[in-house]
């Protein structure tokens, strides 16, 4: 039977207990039903974007949230917007699982390649069928070969294996069974092409089926892509180090707090974006006066420059506005003395 060797480090304990406290205070937290399913769309457009872009393809964010958005996008590669399109149906699909205790199962893996990879390269890629010859891993920023997977021959018996271990009752935190799924996955390389994104698909199910959903607000394939040699090190060493997973863990528990720490600042500012608006209201503010305070709210603190900078209002004008924000309560000056240069303002 398949057992994964690692050792669970001081460094991948700490990461954990950040990850559960920003776990806590999402399911804690009184997020606005709208601003959640607002920042869930952005975070599906950012793992589709970038798990794709991962692979190779060359569109922008702006060309990929058009496309996700129904727009047309001219001068983009038919299979890039194909591929991006499949990655969101591939999230639709494997969503319908989401509140689902079933075991994962070959089947269902096998769904998941099949839709990532529909309709690209000619439909040469064999959806959903496990391969029949020799493939190999090669850098995408490189094109140097940096891994050779399992004899063709080998791989139904290993993916059973696979799945059995995912199915298993086991004492491990289910981010550390997902980052394991992930490698995992990645090296036995089962299909012809698109493992890596089947595999950061399959590591978000487990999450998500674990009750480590997050509200749906986090994508782990931007934190690998916005270092991806780091992302590809990482990987590799778990090949360099006689298959121990430690390091790869260590940086997969790293990349999902961060992304954790972004989504639940994100969250902080909501809730401190409603609190403030509630006390504005009633007290007659002008339109100048509201976007000083959003601006404020979005950038935490500002001085009459960089107000003047964004808005282009009158410098005296913007004083004004800032002396009556100060009078309500609203917003505090911070400066040493009064002809401080250094002078800003920020939320009370």
């Amino acid at each position: 039977m398949y057992r994964p060797k690692f050792i669970i480090t001081n460094k991948i304990n700490n990461e954990l207990l950040e990850i559960e406290r920003a776990r806590g205070f999402l399911d804690a937290a009184l997020l606005k039903s709208d601003w959640i399913k607002e920042m869930q769309s952005a975070a599906l457009i950012l793992e589709a974007h970038h798990s794709t872009h991962i692979e190779g393809t060359q569109l922008t964010l702006s060309e990929a949230q058009n496309i996700l958005a129904g727009k047309s996008v001219e001068g983009v590669r038919p299979d890039d917007r194909q591929e991006l399109l499949n990655y969101k149906d591939a999230m639709d699909f494997v969503s319908e699982f989401f509140e689902k205790k079933s075991e994962i199962n070959e089947e269902m893996i096998k769904g998941i390649h099949r839709i990532l990879v529909k309709d690209v390269r000619g439909g040469s890629l064999e959806p959903g069928c496990y391969r029949r010859v020799q493939n190999y891993v090669v850098n995408s920023l490189t094109g140097k070969i940096i891994y050779k997977p399992p004899p063709s021959d080998e791989v139904p018996a290993l993916m059973k294996e696979f799945v059995g271990w995912l199915n298993e009752e086991r004492d491990i935190s289910p981010v550390l069974m997902a980052g394991v799924a992930q490698h995992s996955f990645v090296d036995i390389h089962p299909f012809l092409d698109g493992n890596g994104r089947t595999a950061r698909v399959l590591c978000t199910l487990i999450l998500y089926q674990k009750g480590y959903d997050f509200k749906r607000l986090f994508s782990l394939s931007e934190f690998y892509d916005k270092n991806r040699p780091q992302y590809y090190d990482a990987i590799q060493s778990v090949r360099e180090k006689g298959m121990d997973m430690t390091a790869w863990l260590e940086y997969f528990v790293v990349g999902l707090k961060n992304q954790m720490l972004e989504v639940k600042n994100k969250g902080e500012v909501a809730i401190r974006k409603e609190i403030v608006i509630e006390r504005a209201q009633g007290l007659n503010l002008n339109d100048r006066q509201q976007k000083i305070l959003m601006y404020l709210l979005d950038y935490k603190r500002a001085s009459v420059d960089d107000i003047e900078r964004k808005f282009n209002f009158v410098r005296r004008t913007i004083q004004r506005d800032l002396s009556k924000l100060v009078e309500l309560g609203l917003v505090k000056e911070v400066a040493k003395s009064k002809t401080d240069p250094t002078k800003y303002y920020e939320l009370l």
